[in-house]
């Protein structure tokens, strides 16, 4: 399976809102075949792609798998929870996978490429439904920010909490801590996981238990997802 640090270092920084607002041709596509479901993954990066990772929130096992506009052959077992897939699919290519539960939906995706020296890039938006899957890349994407502009993140959050200012007021004043004096000294200290952490926290305290509640609820995140190339 492919693990880089450059890897989730970048796929932080590409967090987009892919699960909301698709392109004319969306990343995924889906459905079902008897007990089977086929999720079509479609490369809209508007490059060719060497690589498909893919991860579940369940145990799945894919049954098969077809390249349309190129070749993807897996690069470990087809049961589990963590999938990768390498070769090359073309610009407007399509990779079908096979999954049972048929329920089982992906957490995330992400198209990624390989540059001239070897190494893992990931290209285009990832694709993820998953709120867990969302507080992992908010705090890899913060800390890869926080060492490479220090100032835009700090920008980023002021504009934040002057969006949100009235909200996190009242959202303050019941959870009985000032969420700014709280979080800042995480955000700008703390590795991805102590912010992953944080951010965990206060959406199990405000009783959110999913990405779309997550990001179509109170507040803005307008500013952070521009900071971190959304």
């Amino acid at each position: 399976m492919i693990r880089t640090k450059n890897l989730w270092l970048v796929l932080g920084l590409v967090l987009s809102m892919s699960l909301i607002t698709f392109a004319a041709t969306p990343f995924t596509e889906t459905y079902v075949v008897g007990g089977t479901a086929v999720w079509l993954f479609n490369n809209t990066t508007g490059e060719t792609a060497n690589i498909l990772h893919l991860e579940f929130a369940e145990d799945v096992t894919l049954s098969a798998t077809l390249a349309i506009g190129g070749q993807l052959v897996p690069m470990g077992p087809l049961t589990g929870k963590v999938f990768d897939f390498a070769g090359s699919i073309t610009k407007g290519g399509t990779f079908q996978v096979y999954v049972t539960p048929v329920t089982a939906v992906p957490a995330l995706a992400q198209w990624l490429k390989m540059d001239a020296v070897g190494n893992t890039l990931p290209i285009g938006s990832p694709y993820f439904t998953s709120l867990s899957v969302l507080g992992r890349l908010f705090g890899i994407g913060i800390v890869a920010l926080r060492e490479a502009n220090p100032a835009a993140l700090a920008a980023a959050f002021e504009q934040f909490f002057a969006d949100n200012a009235d909200y996190l007021a009242g959202l303050s004043e019941s959870l009985g801590m000032s969420l700014a004096d709280s979080l800042m000294p995480i955000i700008m200290a703390s590795p991805a996981e102590g912010i992953e952490n944080f951010f965990n926290t206060i959406m199990g305290m405000l009783g959110v238990t999913s990405l779309a509640e997550a990001v179509t609820g109170s507040v803005n995140w307008t500013a952070l997802f521009a900071a971190l190339g959304m």
